[in-house]
């Protein structure tokens, strides 16, 4: 039989650190997914992609008016509008 003195005290930190992460792995128990041709696809890898297209558009559209020529960094210029545009789709697409 065990006594209490043979219990280990946890310190506060390892307390705290294990509550909050077996607290957020429980929310994971259902991921969104779309049904394409009888496989289902992660929602946000389908945002994702459909980004990747608006951007490319939107990159057509300012090579073509000259913008794209004086952007200052145009790779985080575009990768920001990836990330808005992967968002903006996600939102009306789940809202």
């Amino acid at each position: 039989m065990l006594s209490f003195r043979q219990f280990r005290a946890v310190p506060l930190g390892q307390a705290v650190l294990l509550a909050v992460s077996s607290g957020a792995l429980t929310a994971c128990n259902a991921s969104p997914s779309q049904n394409l041709l009888g496989s289902y696809f992660p929602t946000w890898m389908l945002c994702a992609i459909l980004g990747g297209i608006g951007t490319a558009l939107i990159r057509l559209v300012l090579a073509k008016t000259g913008i794209d020529a004086v952007l200052p960094v145009p790779v985080l210029v575009y990768l920001s509008c990836w990330i808005a545009v992967t968002l903006a789709i996600w939102l009306v697409w789940l809202g």
